[in-house]
């Protein structure tokens, strides 16, 4: 018999995670643990306000299932009885993980790689002024990959800079959280060109990122929250040219990989990314890390303390889960 147990746990950050929208100092999740005759399936979920969630709501959610849950709903059937978003992804992905822990099939087998490997990933640098940007790109220009947040008052031309002198050697992306506008964005677009960025995220609002057909494309541009799953897929072409893939938005992996499929086939390039959450969080999402251009799983770095066990970093370098963790 199943049981379905939904907790709502705290984790600090290391410090302030800022970005357009604006900041914060924990990282609080909703835990989704489901128990069958002695296996244990784990999956974890951060409600994102953007979206229009709580963590009660999703709490709420969650513990609504749980008739057809106990009951052995699969990770199939789940797919029409919840909507996408993180609710969802923390069944589903606690599914996949019991699935594994009853059949003694790891997960990223039973998606379809037959080897997993470890992934490097983007760190993030948080929005604050040009020169606490430069500081902090300083301290982490070991890393191969940065992540750079803008989007902030005052205009980001000299963040844009700040940050290249800072780590002249990184590859660099540039991420707007919806926070540039028509007027400004070709400026910015041209300042991340000359200053050699690789890819610039969510420049504009998705309500109004129609505009991006309408100018020159001088950085590749990625979708954050102008994608979530399969149907909002079709919209994007012509406008994006990297899709960022979070279970959370599309509801866990069982949904991601799906998205991935689609993405791939409409001539899209891949990146994998995450809410702030802990190994639990990142660890479904590995298994869509090998096919992907950049892999962004970086929650874990910004926490002041993660899950035990968790997933295993050195440097920017990610391993995929143990099966003490996940899947």
């Amino acid at each position: 018999m199943r049981q379905l147990t939904v907790s709502i746990d705290r984790f600090p950050i290391a410090g302030k995670f800022t970005i357009s929208r604006g900041s914060r100092t924990e990282a609080v999740v909703v835990t989704a643990t489901i128990t069958e005759n002695g296996a244990i399936g784990h999956g974890e979920c951060v409600p994102y306000p953007r979206y229009g969630e709580t963590v009660e709501g999703v709490a709420a959610a969650i513990e609504a299932m749980r008739p057809q849950i106990e009951a052995g709903l699969t990770r199939e059937a789940l797919q029409s009885f919840m909507p996408a978003g993180a609710a969802r992804n923390a069944v589903d992905c606690a599914l996949w993980d019991l699935d594994a822990k009853r059949s003694g099939i790891r997960a990223h087998v039973t998606a379809g790689l037959t080897r997993w490997q470890p992934v490097t990933t983007a760190y993030t640098i948080s929005l604050d002024t040009p020169a606490a940007m430069a500081e902090a790109a300083a301290k982490a220009a070991g890393r191969p990959i940065l992540k750079v947040k803008f989007g902030g008052p005052g205009g980001d031309i000299k963040r844009i800079r700040a940050v290249r002198r800072a780590a002249p050697d990184a590859t660099l992306i540039a991420d707007a959280n919806e926070g540039w506008t028509e007027e400004n964005l070709e400026a910015h677009l041209a300042a991340c060109a000359e200053e050699g960025y690789a890819l610039v995220e969510q420049p504009l609002p998705a309500k109004a990122d129609g505009y991006l057909s309408k100018i020159a494309r001088l950085v590749p541009i990625m979708a954050d929250e102008s994608v979530h799953d399969r149907p909002s897929l079709q919209r994007l072409v012509g406008l994006y040219d990297v899709v960022n893939i979070k279970l959370d938005k599309t509801g866990g992996l069982t949904e991601a990989l799906e998205l991935a499929e689609a993405a791939e086939a409409l001539g899209f390039s891949l990146m994998i990314g995450c809410m702030v959450g802990t190994s639990l969080a990142m660890a479904p999402a590995m298994v869509i890390a090998p096919r992907c251009r950049f892999v962004d799983l970086d929650g874990p770095l910004l926490l002041a303390k993660d899950r035990e066990p968790g997933l295993r970093y050195e440097g920017s370098l990610v391993y995929p889960p143990e099966p003490a963790l996940w899947g």
